[in-house]
């Protein structure tokens, strides 16, 4: 869970990391991007996390108004979620994010210590 501190900093850059600032959701809004998807859809594209802290982040996310959660009266239950106006206006900084992560991983590599 977020710590209360960071959740309530008036700091416009302290809101966007509390909002963004665990290593699962960049990767949760890049995964459902542009289309709807249901709960095991997200969790069958990201193997490596466990059902609890996806639905966690889930819920952060839709606590900060990054996605929409959209419940269906059916048996079985199906939940879907996608992406709000704002998590959509993110997809341009995380890719901003990757390029600059693509451009120093050369450099990195050849600054690494050798033991």
């Amino acid at each position: 869970m977020r710590q209360e501190k960071i959740k309530h900093c008036s700091c416009p850059l302290g809101k966007a990391m509390s909002a963004l600032g665990s290593k699962w959701k960049p990767i949760i809004v890049l995964v459902i991007k542009d289309r709807t998807l249901r709960f095991g859809e997200i969790a069958a594209r990201i193997s490596v996390i466990s059902r609890k802290v996806l639905t966690d982040q889930l819920r952060e996310m839709e606590e900060d108004h990054l996605v929409i959660r959209q419940e269906f009266k059916e048996l079985p239950p199906r939940v879907e979620y996608h992406l709000t106006e704002k998590g959509i206006a993110l997809l341009p900084i995380l890719n901003l994010l990757e390029e600059w992560e693509r451009e120093f991983e050369k450099t990195d590599k050849r600054s690494e210590v050798q033991v």
